[in-house]
């Protein structure tokens, strides 16, 4: 939260022009009113085109006294909540972050340094990437098609996406910080910005205005679900993606979740086709029929030879 030094206007603000060399009347009104005016005079007092505010306030507002202990009380809020921004450091960026594989592999990416934001660990995003290419029948990379980064944070399981294959990604962030200090320049240092649309809103107004985003253009292909895991309920979440217009029937979703957390087996028309952990990490990832048609079947290959 930024405070400026500046002085605050009154929400009902006007601005007077004069021509004329007298503003003592308009002034003398002026000091009788509590609120804050601009005047732009041209007399020759006063330079051309020059601000003069007056900032004037009556000391008997007629405030009774229950209504001056409500109001210290609010200022008193708004200061604690001010000092508590001001207490906090900076935030800041390193570049722990890399592309695994595809065109930007090895490229580097910025994330925040602390908890604000929690990136996929690689050896996660890696194993995603290796299902989904292997149940959707083209292990070397992802076939065309669009992406939708919920949570996306850094963007880098949506960059890693058009790395390998992906024609476009949409981007979920509503943090304003980490899309102007972390998002975008990823975006621009993979080169990657031209094909990607970013959605500065939560993640629950995208999804309840789903139609809007998803336009003419269908179900998005895939999707990845890495949400804050303490400040969302997973149920409320998958049932509300399952019911969008973000998934069709041939769409894969990976959700990335927490330890003791109970996923359903199915996703809408989707059904689960992997569930692995990776210490106190969970990744389930949802798919069309035909894609555990084809997992059914390599199962029962590798059984019989």
């Amino acid at each position: 939260m930024a405070v400026s030094s500046s002085q605050i206007l009154s929400p009902l603000h006007f601005n007077f022009y004069s021509n004329t060399n007298d503003t003592s009347k308009k002034i003398s009104f002026l000091t009788a009113n509590p609120l804050t005016f601009n005047i732009s005079s041209k007399s020759a007092n006063t330079k051309k085109g020059s601000s003069i505010i007056l900032f004037s306030y009556k000391s008997g507002s007629g405030l009774t006294a229950e209504d001056k202990k409500k109001e210290g009380k609010k200022k008193g809020k708004v200061n604690e909540i001010v000092a508590e921004e001001e207490a906090k450091p900076p935030r800041t960026t390193h570049k722990l972050l890399q592309v695994l594989g595809g065109d930007a592999k090895r490229k580097k990416l910025l994330s925040p340094k602390g908890m604000d934001v929690r990136p996929m660990m690689e050896v996660v995003k890696g194993a995603a990437f290796d299902i989904l290419q292997a149940a959707d029948g083209c292990p070397a990379s992802l076939r065309l098609g669009r992406w939708l980064d919920l949570y996306s944070g850094t963007g880098s399981v949506g960059i890693e996406a058009i790395s390998r294959g992906c024609s476009e990604v949409h981007f979920v962030e509503m943090d304003p910080w980490v899309i102007s200090n972390v998002l975008r320049p990823n975006l621009e240092c993979t080169g990657f910005l031209d094909i990607s649309v970013i959605h500065p809103v939560r993640v629950e107004t995208f999804l309840e205005h789903a139609d809007q985003f998803v336009g003419s253009n269908g179900p998005f292909d895939y999707i990845s679900v890495t949400p804050p895991y303490t400040q969302v309920d997973y149920g409320t979440l998958m049932a509300q993606i399952s019911k969008s217009a973000i998934v069709g029937e041939d769409t894969f979703i990976v959700v990335e979740y927490p330890f003791r957390t109970d996923m359903l087996d199915s996703c809408g028309c989707l059904g689960k086709i992997k569930d692995r952990r990776f210490g106190r990490t969970h990744l389930a990832i949802y798919g069309p029929k035909w894609a555990q048609k084809k997992r059914n079947s390599d199962k029962t290959l590798q059984n019989t030879a």
